[in-house]
């Protein structure tokens, strides 16, 4: 990262409200697209115009100089994204991609390496996808160390329908205002959600929604979440809990641990209106609530019913005992180190 840059990451970590109006030509530098040139692999899939990096080496510095001037002049245009579908459980289509052509990819590395910074230090501690020095591990084990040590009885699992198919370009444009006052960031990045999807030769313009696959996908679906999820959740939710309540969240997949029923109903109840205010949908089949946590075994087997279990990141959560007796809330196959440690993280072992 170049000095400029990491100043203004020091600056946003340090001003939370600060607006940042120059950010356009951090973008369209040609020394700051060649480092994300550098940093992309090789052997990942090709977009429309079937261009490696290998190919795009050929003539490298010209290819550069060509897309550096493009950017500067606003003349940059990306391509449509090829529809690729990989496989998805329970899916017989498949999970669909979007894949952007070679030098879409540096662009929107580019455009990533200068607005993380911006975004990170906003991002609550809720938030562990896709984020620098975070994983899907530290999440589960938080979550497991949560539902084994605080006064959690009651679970709301929920899924957004189609997620990233469904993001609304306005409302994300809004948020990314909140950082963004460089109209021609927010102007490329309105051009590269309308490029469009090819699949079966057709380009589908897109009126909503950010591909998986794309590079920058992960950055603006942590964006809408923040401020449509977390900080709703933090500020105006928790707040209002008599009880305790948490939220774990890793990009579109989330679960909220609730002390009392009726705060988790009614969190329920709310954020589906609150979906819908932001054109998003739950899927019902797969959102719920249920009683989990320390006294969820014990309450079960006095009904002459078995504990409940959730799956949540591929892991499913179950209630029960160690060989000594003791209370074990975890994955199947894995145990939480719950020694404390100063960085405040724990890792999954087993």
């Amino acid at each position: 990262m170049s000095p400029n840059l990491a100043r203004r990451g020091e600056k946003a970590k340090a001003y939370p409200t600060l607006v940042f109006t120059s950010l356009y030509h951090h973008i369209a530098d040609i020394e700051h697209l060649r480092a994300g040139y550098q940093q992309l692999k090789g052997n990942t899939a090709v977009g429309v115009d079937e261009v490696t990096k290998s190919m795009y080496a050929a003539a490298l510095e010209a290819n550069l100089q060509d897309l550096s001037a493009r950017l500067q002049r606003m003349g940059y245009c990306p391509q449509p994204k090829r529809r690729l579908y990989i496989p998805k459980p329970g899916s017989e289509t498949g999970r669909p991609l979007g894949i952007s052509s070679f030098e879409d990819k540096i662009v929107e590395l580019a455009t990533k390496r200068v607005l993380e910074p911006l975004f990170e230090p906003l991002f609550e501690e809720c938030s562990y996808g896709y984020r620098p020095q975070r994983s899907s591990h530290q999440c589960l084990d938080a979550l497991g160390r949560t539902l084994q040590q605080k006064r959690v009885n009651i679970l709301v699992e929920a899924d957004i329908r189609g997620f990233f198919d469904a993001v609304h370009h306005e409302w994300l444009l809004k948020f990314l205002r909140q950082r963004i006052g460089d109209e021609r960031v927010l102007r490329l990045i309105r051009r590269m959600l309308k490029a469009g999807i090819m699949e079966n030769g057709l380009v589908q313009v897109a009126e909503v929604g950010t591909p998986q696959g794309s590079i920058l996908s992960p950055l603006l679906s942590n964006v809408y979440l923040h401020y449509v999820l977390d900080i709703w959740f933090q500020r105006r939710i928790r707040r209002h809990c008599r009880g305790e309540a948490y939220l774990y969240r890793f990009a579109d997949d989330f679960v909220a641990g609730f002390q009392y029923q009726m705060e988790a109903e009614d969190f329920l109840e709310s954020l589906g209106k609150r979906m819908q205010e932001f054109h998003l949908e739950l899927a019902p089949e797969k959102t719920r609530h249920l009683e989990f946590g320390r006294y969820a075994r014990a309450n079960a087997y006095r009904k002459g019913e078995k504990p409940k279990e959730f799956t949540f990141l591929g892991m499913t959560f179950f209630c029960g005992k160690t060989r000594q007796g003791a209370l074990h809330i975890a994955p199947y196959g894995r145990t939480f180190d719950t020694s404390p440690l100063s960085s405040g993280t724990r890792s999954l072992s087993g």
